[in-house]
């Protein structure tokens, strides 16, 4: 199988560049047995790992992280976390299913909640809701569905003219939006890094370790790094995209790469020109729009742009984010970032995960479609469960199963053709 290692990222995590420095666990040095072996340390891994432990305390799980808590894919991200499943499905038929989704996503939310509280992890958790907005038609379209998808769910909004959005968030840019309270805000990188220094003693986190290969011998998984081998008859997958270089999912999945930038603080003056509200959230209503953030120590924080499989420059990147943020903030004439990331996530073409026992013995969480904090969790924790045999929630029912892909290079082809279409109707919302 493949061996292709984790990503090497042009520039480190902004989220993990504001945090203390972190010792890391040791690499995997010496070939190990365990019952368990767990492919990714983010939350979807860590959530599986911390499960297998809840139900099997006796059990050996080892779990390798290729790279180090907070600076990979996991603290990446931009600190949303939906406890309600991310869904434009209004159809009569489907609000009973969306309704079980929403139950499930809220209960894993839960879940992160105690853990943040019992360890006392600092990652600024807080329950701000989340704004969705559209400056253009095509992004007004969306927003509408997504409405739609709210009321027919019965779950509580608040619809905004561009005057309220003007008061509470400082921009003229959107015409229409909406507020909803089902999200909490969080330092990502912080948030993974207090998830991974408080796992239960039968887990031993290897950081540093990319599995490069993998194979089913006598019964066992062999999991192999490029210093020492794990082996395990249960294996679980949970390292998203990457799963790809592992021989799993191929014709289901794309890696995409999204790009974010951070600012520097502002000072009181520029902050009291960005609206009455000193911490908030607002997503694109349009797929192909930008993500933005306010952070409880005065910074902006932008989310644009996608690159397929591999990573794109990030100067060039950087010069675009400038100018979608000042689109919006015309005011930001001396805009400087303090730094600017990438981070890669699974694709699938229906939005649905990679979900369920792939072989004997090996199981597979993969395809988060940008949504994997509170998501990921959830799924985790009822794959450690179908591992152990438990009777647990049908995800491929509730959730839908990730549909095939064409092969290259016809795959890079329709997504080059689709995403210029979709730029061209989201042009107004970058």
């Amino acid at each position: 199988m493949s061996t292709t290692r984790y990503p090497d990222y042009e520039r480190p995590c902004g989220w993990n560049a504001l945090l203390p420095a972190r010792a890391c666990n040791d690499a995997l040095k010496a070939d190990v047995a365990c019952d368990v072996a767990v492919i990714g340390g983010g939350y979807t891994g860590l959530a599986a790992a911390r499960r297998c432990a809840e139900l099997r305390p006796e059990a050996r799980i080892a779990v390798l992280d290729a790279s180090e808590a907070g600076e990979g894919n996991p603290g990446r991200n931009s600190g949303f976390m939906l406890d309600i499943s991310l869904a434009n499905d209004a159809e009569p038929g489907q609000i009973e299913r969306m309704t079980v989704c929403n139950r499930l996503i809220a209960g894993a939310m839960l879940d992160i909640g105690n853990l943040v509280k019992k360890h006392d992890i600092p990652c600024a958790l807080t329950r701000t809701g989340t704004y969705r907005a559209a400056a253009g038609e095509s992004g007004i379209a969306a927003l509408r569905e997504y409405r739609a998808f709210l009321e027919a769910a019965s779950l509580p909004h608040e619809l905004l003219e561009g005057r309220q959005i003007s008061e509470r968030l400082g921009t003229d840019f959107y015409r229409e939006g909406l507020y909803s309270p089902q999200c909490w805000l969080v330092q990502p990188a912080a948030l993974i890094r207090g998830l991974a220094d408080n796992l239960p003693p039968a887990v031993s986190l290897y950081e540093n370790s990319p599995a490069v290969s993998i194979e089913r011998s006598r019964g066992n998984w062999a999991v192999r790094t490029p210093i020492a081998t794990i082996h395990a008859p249960r294996l679980i997958i949970a390292n998203n995209a990457f799963c790809k270089q592992l021989g799993i999912g191929q014709s289901r999945m794309v890696a995409m790469y999204t790009y974010a930038a951070l600012t520097e603080p502002f000072s009181a003056q520029i902050l009291d020109t960005l609206g009455n509200q000193s911490t908030w959230g607002l997503l694109p209503a349009h797929r192909l729009g930008s993500t933005l953030r306010r952070t409880p120590d005065g910074r902006l924080l932008i989310r644009s742009l996608y690159g397929y499989e591999k990573e794109a420059n990030n100067d060039g990147i950087a010069g675009k984010l400038k100018r979608s943020l000042q689109r919006r903030y015309p005011q930001l004439t001396a805009l400087r970032f303090a730094s600017v990331w990438s981070g890669a996530t699974g694709f699938t073409m229906n939005g649905a995960p990679l979900w369920g026992e792939y072989a004997p013995g090996l199981y597979v969480s993969a395809g988060c479609n940008g949504g994997g904090v509170v998501k990921g969790t959830l799924f985790g924790r009822l794959l450690a469960e179908l591992a152990f045999g438990r009777e647990t929630a049908d995800i491929p029912a509730l959730f839908g199963k990730a549909s095939w892909m064409p092969p290259e290079p016809l795959r890079h082809i329709g997504f080059r053709i689709l995403s210029a279409l979709e730029r061209y109707k989201g042009r107004a919302e970058v």
